[in-house]
């Protein structure tokens, strides 16, 4: 029988405030630990860190002072507070460059990342590590390549990434942090795009530490729709590398007001997946503005931004968004009241 309140743990993504947590720096410390007190208020259970991209740096000072912003976390009482962390490979650290140095290079960069996971206490990192996120790749006369040529030069691009991966996945399960990798829409990256694409280039990684990030706005987007997408939540539970799970707007905005087909999507997870699922907004901070073409307004943040009482703010709609996969999840708890459905949630986000 399942229970008649679902229990699932609900995170969001800090893309709602930021992309820099700037752990070494005390002072936004205290704002970060602030925005933690305010949602856990609201009934979140934890937060998807986003990890800034460096170059250059010193990577165990990098790792210490994450373990810093984590002493601080658990200072301030919040130690029971579960984090993920979400990390994409850059046009620098690229897994998936023909050349062997800068393939080293990105290894090297993304084990950082994955210790930056651990020393958060963390046990999942997600995002875009196969491809640099946003780097569309041109022809030597700075022309772009698409399609067939596109999904042609992808081959080798995926071939290269591969043995990368799969080393990641080893160091990986060393620090107890399971790799999700998330499929990203055309309109953000050259790829993956897709499950199927993501399912096939896993099919030749043998570490099953390396696995799947699904977020209901790329599948949206760029999904084969239900049928297929049920079979697909299967055969990567089934393989074991079904490692997360976010629901986000296809806008990346206000969750309750967007449209998100919630029982195709949900429906086959819940009864695959235990973990937690994560609530992204991209906000109109600076770092989004520009990349992602947000004509939409800021939510404004409390103790940031001017207040301004005609539109909502961070808080709010953060609000509203748990409250809107709460509801979602008591209506796909009641119709699963005969055992095919589990919202009882384990503990895998750290």
């Amino acid at each position: 029988m399942i229970a008649a309140a679902p229990t699932r743990d609900i995170y969001i993504s800090f893309f709602m405030f930021t992309t820099d947590l700037r752990p070494a720096d005390a002072a936004y410390q205290k704002v970060i630990i602030e925005h933690i007190r305010q949602l856990r208020a609201l009934g979140y259970a934890g937060f998807e860190f986003p990890i800034a991209p460096t170059h250059d740096a010193d990577r165990e000072a990098e790792v210490a002072s994450y373990a810093a912003l984590r002493r601080a976390i658990d200072d301030a009482g919040f130690a029971d507070v579960r984090l993920t962390t979400n990390v994409g490979a850059t046009r620098t650290y690229d897994p998936s460059s023909p050349y062997p140095e800068q393939r080293k290079e990105a290894l090297s960069y993304l084990k950082s990342r994955v210790d930056i996971t651990a020393a958060l206490g963390g046990e999942i990192m997600m995002g875009p590590i196969v491809l640099p996120y946003g780097v569309y790749p041109v022809t030597d006369f700075g022309e772009g390549i698409w399609s067939d040529a596109l999904q042609d030069a992808l081959v080798d691009r995926y071939g290269a990434a591969r043995p990368i991966l799969d080393a990641l996945g080893r160091h990986a399960a060393e620090k107890n942090v399971k790799l999700a990798i998330e499929p990203i829409t055309h309109w953000e990256t050259p790829g993956p795009n897709t499950l199927a694409q993501l399912i096939s280039f896993l099919a030749d990684v043998p570490s099953r530490q390396v696995g799947v990030c699904i977020d209901s706005a790329h599948e949206v987007l760029d999904g084969a729709g239900p049928a297929v997408f049920s079979e697909q939540v299967h055969r990567l539970a089934a393989d074991g590398r079904l490692h997360y799970v976010q629901v986000s707007p296809p806008d990346r905005g206000d969750l309750r007001r967007s449209w998100i087909p919630w029982s195709d999507f949900l429906r086959p997870i819940l009864k695959a997946y235990s973990g937690p699922i994560a609530v992204e907004i991209f906000n109109a901070i600076p770092a989004f503005v520009g990349s992602l073409r947000l004509t939409r307004r800021k939510f404004w943040i409390p103790g940031e931004d001017t207040p301004d009482s005609r539109h909502p703010d961070a808080y709010t709609i953060a609000a509203q968004a748990l409250a809107a996969t709460r509801e979602q999840l008591h209506q796909l708890s009641a119709e699963g009241r005969d055992g095919a459905i589990s919202t009882r949630g384990g503990h895998h986000g750290g």
